[in-house]
């Protein structure tokens, strides 16, 4: 397997950018190795589906610019259905949870939750915000529109939250503690 293969497999996988830094240690090679791949990467995409976005410190893969009406029609159909279950139930987690990271309520729901977190911020339901202990990860949080929507003024007024935080704190203290053992 080649380099671009090796990157565009790693920036599938984290799906949201990447520092070049970051890339370079993953991959044990030099920062100016890692940015002559991305920019054959960048060659090997054109006319597809996906294309690299890039500044120069970080790196992402999206949506081809020439999709643009397909991806929005589908986002129009998205917002107009129901969140269904996994909204739901990521919603419930970011609540509960939040600020949360897109790791943790993957772990917490056993599957990868990238899609349900972008349709609940292009709803206005969930925010995203970089973490303030570490800048290359995004936490999510409830936005005011989804307390509004609950008719509540802050997270702590939500069912039983008091509990449920008190029962979340004790799950990571317990893991935390089998972890060093």
């Amino acid at each position: 397997m080649n380099l671009e293969q090796k990157i565009e497999a790693i920036l599938f996988y984290k799906n949201e950018p990447l520092e070049i830094r970051e890339l370079s240690k993953l991959l044990g090679k030099g920062e100016n190795e890692i940015k002559e791949a991305l920019q054959n990467l960048s060659k090997s995409l054109e006319n597809r589906g996906v294309c690299l976005v890039m500044t120069e410190t970080e790196v992402s893969l999206a949506t081809a610019p020439e999709m643009k009406d397909l991806i929005e029609k589908i986002a129009k159909d998205e917002m107009s259905s129901e969140i269904g279950k996994a909204g739901l139930e990521t919603l419930a987690i970011v609540l509960y949870n939040g600020p949360v990271s897109r790791r943790e309520i993957d772990y917490i729901r056993g599957v990868n939750s990238s899609f349900i977190l972008r349709n609940l911020c292009v709803r206005g339901l969930v925010e995203r915000e970089a973490d303030s202990k570490d800048q290359r990860i995004f936490k999510y949080r409830s936005s005011l529109n989804l307390l509004a929507h609950l008719g509540i003024k802050k997270v702590e007024e939500l069912p039983e939250f008091n509990m449920f935080r008190n029962k979340i704190e004790e799950s990571k203290d317990i893991t935390k503690t089998e972890n060093a053992e």
